[in-house]
């Protein structure tokens, strides 16, 4: 199955069954992210080097203001979609297979994770997963070490605080801390 078919899927929000193509797809693009996040991490390349290296693991141009701070995981890789001038600081994790969707002048901080799907509560199909992409707006600032959960939608301008957990949409031109993240002020 295509990249392009993939992405299809996951953004329909289709349930990733064991035992399918579409699993055993994300299997064979999990290989190629492993093999390329391992090139970034594992030995010092120029900015300009980590750009390429980033577009060769999104499937996608990366923009030539665009910075990246190894080390940097994903297991997927093919459905991140990275604005203009986007910042990613160190130790970020984004599990990208439901889709994530990062807006220009967005700053992610150290540790940041980011994770697209999770999995039904009935025990018989747990093993399925459920996809909901992430949507980062335009000018978000998202403090280190916060998770942010399958589904959220975070607006433009909006501040996430460090270590909070997003459960839910953040409006925007909001700042959002804790556990679960809460708007505490408007901007």
């Amino acid at each position: 199955m295509n990249i392009k078919k993939i992405r299809e899927l996951m953004q329909k929000g289709t349930k990733i069954k064991y035992g399918t193509e579409l699993l055993e797809s994300f299997a064979k693009y999990s290989v190629d992210a492993q093999k390329i996040t391992m090139e970034i991490n594992n030995k010092y390349h120029t900015p300009k080097q980590v750009r390429k290296l980033l577009s060769k693991l999104t499937a996608s141009k990366i923009d030539e203001n665009c910075i990246l701070l190894p080390p940097f995981y994903t297991e997927f890789g093919k459905n991140i979609k990275i604005g203009k001038a986007v910042f990613i600081n160190a130790c970020c994790r984004f599990q990208d297979n439901g889709g994530i969707s990062i807006g220009d002048n967005t700053m992610i901080g150290q540790g940041v994770t980011i994770v697209t799907l999770n999995h039904d509560l009935n025990p018989k199909t747990r093993i399925n997963a459920n996809p909901k992409q992430v949507k980062i707006g335009k000018n978000v600032w998202i403090g280190a070490s916060s998770t942010i959960l399958p589904g959220v939608s975070i607006g433009n301008n909006a501040i996430i605080g460090a270590g909070s957990v997003v459960t839910k949409n953040i409006p925007p031109n909001t700042v959002a801390v804790g556990n679960p993240a809460k708007v505490i002020k408007k901007l």
